[in-house]
């Protein structure tokens, strides 16, 4: 069995990197990091050739959806949601059999119901905090007090904790922090496991130590537990072979990549 994975962006998600990326404490000695609002790609990540076919993540929302309530300036570009990317490989949203959540804030949950084969996976944690977040995560979540739906409303989720293998070669295991019940996505290959981080790092700068400051990471700014953020991102740089097999789901690096590596893990 020789498992794949096919990055697929499905819009642009803006932020101020030194408010949501980087800690902090960390900005000082980080003097690249800008201090304006960025944008930043929503991957989601298809993962060939197992026993079911499988993907993690189905991404975020069309345009109006984003900026009205979430990031100002997020956008969908026409082609780009999560359907669109599918049909450009060969694949209708009905084709997919499993889908895995990393954690189930918007930008990595939208369009749902379009699977209608699928069986969903998200940790009982996050999907118990997500049906009932504080207000201070009611637009994360899209609570109804908002006046909208939740993309996961009235979706069956299979609930899991802990390690877990969800098809042979690919397995969950926590990484909270982030969220309450953030966990990653292992997906074994020819080149090495590949872990599918989603937002337990951002980008591949929170692995890099800051000696200064005796940090053996680069720790993120948007967290629930800062403890558990920082001891999830150690877990992932000690369980990943290479830096480079750890795939953030907002890491701008990854756009360059599938230009010219389409397919991972061949």
């Amino acid at each position: 069995m020789a498992l794949t994975i096919r990055p697929l962006n499905t819009g642009f998600v803006t932020t101020i990197p030194k408010q949501y990326l980087y800690h902090h404490t960390t900005t000082h000695y980080l003097p690249h990091v800008p201090d304006e609002r960025i944008e930043m790609p929503c991957f989601t990540f298809l993962v060939e050739g197992g026993e079911k076919l499988l993907l993690v993540e189905t991404g975020m929302a069309w345009t109006e959806q984003a900026t009205k309530y979430h990031h100002p300036g997020s956008y969908q570009p026409e082609g780009m949601s999560i359907i669109e990317q599918l049909d450009k490989v060969g694949y209708k949203p009905e084709d997919i059999e499993i889908i895995v959540f990393t954690h189930m804030h918007w930008d990595h949950c939208y369009y749902l119901d379009k699977f209608t084969g699928a069986q969903f996976f998200v940790h009982e944690k996050e999907y118990a905090f997500a049906m009932n977040p504080i207000p201070l995560y009611y637009k994360s979540y899209e609570h109804p007090a908002l006046g909208i739906k939740r993309p996961f409303e009235g979706i069956e989720m299979t609930t899991v904790s802990g390690e877990t293998e969800i098809i042979p070669g690919v397995r969950v295991f926590e990484t909270f922090g982030h969220s309450p019940g953030h966990q990653s996505v292992e997906v074994d290959t020819k080149n090495g496991s590949y872990i599918c981080c989603g937002d337990s790092l951002f980008v591949l700068d929170n692995l890099n130590p800051i000696e200064e400051i005796h940090y053996n990471i680069t720790p993120p700014g948007r967290y629930v537990d800062i403890i558990a953020t920082w001891e999830s991102i150690e877990l992932q740089k000690k369980r990943a072979a290479r830096p480079e097999l750890i795939l953030p789901c907002h890491e701008a690096g990854l756009l360059s990549l599938i230009k010219e590596t389409p397919v991972l893990g061949l």
